[in-house]
């Protein structure tokens, strides 16, 4: 990789709009990702990197850096490595990576293959070949694996030895760089997922905190009924609202809810999708590192058929933070707990098309959401979600509401320039050997569902390699 940064200086730059001030990453909530400029930085750094952009370190996978001017890095996504191996796994892997780095107008692209090599190989040298058919310049493409990497478009041993350069992603400057911003890794995916499992031994004390929050709940509605009110259960739903939005408020001003009895109540509360909604539309994205810590408390402490209200919203602010592989993660959480879940079923078309957190926009204010439910027939409150598309809120409807302007990745990138040919026949002899493609992967899929705009339909990516899972970007 090229550098012209003083020597000793290897590690990514943060951009800014005023030239040669520093940027300060307290101060701008969104777009980190696209502060992040590669272009003078060393292998090394940007292995150091890529860990904060997903959320946690890599292994067995496959990650795509989309970068547009001056190589600020627009979108990053990765992939599950097929194990075994499956060719045309890894070619559908690599014309998913082509069709969203076409769809977000993204010219040059850099690939890491995490994992050993005859898992690595297959995918990477294909996804290469194929970018390069494109016409996607293809910044650097290395492969990483027991501490040493190697560039796979350098074949000069002085540059690139055989036996590859050792790293240590934890200890470079550039990592403490993007944890001083807010992005922090977890170790492995492994870990992240326990960050939503509910306190050891809570199950009990859960599940009579839920038992009284129903109580309190059927209260509501009893003191409804006894009024004569027209709707009793807007009662309850008044005070849903009410109870969420304080919340809302108390984390996003620092503050946390520890008590199992108060976050069982919210959980039920959300499962009125009026006031899943209310909430929904009030995920402005300046605090998704808060409503995250709301939504994970809230799940944590969740009686299973509470689940899916809070696992649907988590998804979505995760999305919004850049956070796809938790994004993933709170919707499986949702859908196990109710398949037909259909804001989770939303949310899921717009993972697996690595749609960028710019899309994670809603298109209603909390009044315009209460307006469309002033009309709505009595009884919406359910846990299967009264209707198949969501809710009134809607999910920034996937495709609508992305930047479309001014895209910086229309334009050819700096950096070094690939030679195609050199590069897409070293990436050929990668590719091969790949295993017999007899040995595929099978799995279920989620026929008959819509998708929305951006996510066509790529059901082997999303069975045999699992979803791709966005990380963050502008």
């Amino acid at each position: 990789m090229t550098n012209n940064k003083p020597a000793g200086d290897n590690s990514p730059r943060f951009g800014s709009t005023t030239p040669g001030t520093p940027f300060a990453a307290a101060t701008q909530p969104a777009g980190i990702a696209s502060k992040v400029q590669l272009q003078a930085a060393s292998a090394d750094a940007v292995l150091a990197v890529v860990p904060h952009m997903l959320g946690f370190y890599p292994s067995k996978s496959l990650v795509v850096l989309g970068l547009g001017a001056q190589n600020r890095v627009l979108v990053t996504f990765r992939y599950d490595l097929p194990e075994p191996p499956d060719e045309e796994l890894a070619r559908d892997i690599a014309e998913h990576a082509g069709y969203v780095l076409d769809r977000e107008h993204i010219s040059s692209a850099l690939l890491v293959g995490y994992g050993p090599e005859h898992l690595v190989a297959p995918v990477i040298g294909i996804a290469g070949v194929r970018l390069l058919g494109r016409g996607i310049d293809l910044h650097e493409v290395l492969w990483a694996d027991g501490g040493r990497y190697w560039s796979m478009l350098c074949d000069e041993p002085s540059c690139c030895p055989p036996e590859g350069r050792s790293y240590d992603p934890c200890s470079h400057p550039a990592a403490a760089a993007m944890a001083g911003a807010g992005l922090v890794a977890q170790p492995d995916r492994e870990a992240l997922a326990r960050t939503l499992q509910r306190p050891a031994g809570a199950a009990d004390v859960i599940s009579q905190a839920t038992g009284r929050a129903l109580a309190r709940l059927q209260d509501l509605v009893d003191r409804g009924e006894a009024a004569g009110d027209r709707d009793p259960q807007l009662r309850a739903t008044r005070t849903g609202r009410r109870e969420v939005q304080r919340a809302i408020r108390r984390y996003r001003c620092g503050g946390s809810i520890d008590s199992i009895e108060h976050l069982a109540w919210l959980a039920v509360l959300l499962s009125d999708i009026r006031v899943r909604d209310d909430a929904w539309a009030r995920m402005h994205p300046a605090f998704r590192d808060q409503h995250c810590r709301l939504w994970t408390d809230v799940i944590r402490s969740a009686a299973l058929d509470y689940v899916p209200a809070p696992a649907s919203l988590l998804a979505f602010t995760a999305w919004q933070a850049g956070n796809g592989a938790l994004a993933s993660m709170a919707i499986d959480r949702a859908l196990s707990a109710n398949p037909s879940y259909s804001m989770a079923h939303l949310l899921a078309e717009a993972i697996e098309a690595a749609l960028p957190p710019s899309a994670a926009r809603m298109p209603m204010t909390p009044a315009a959401v209460a307006a469309s439910y002033a009309t709505s027939p009595s009884g919406s409150r359910s846990r299967a979600e009264g209707k198949a598309g969501g809710g009134k809120a809607g999910a920034g409807r996937a495709g609508a509401g992305r930047a479309g302007a001014g895209r910086a990745g229309a334009g050819r990138a700096g950096g070094r320039k690939t030679d195609a040919g050199k590069a897409g026949g070293r990436l050929a002899n990668a590719g091969k050997g790949a295993s017999d493609p007899q040995r595929r992967h099978s799995g279920g899929g989620q026929a008959g569902r819509s998708r929305p705009q951006g996510a066509t339909s790529r059901s082997r990516v999303s069975r045999g390699a699992k979803r791709a899972e966005p990380g963050v970007g502008r």
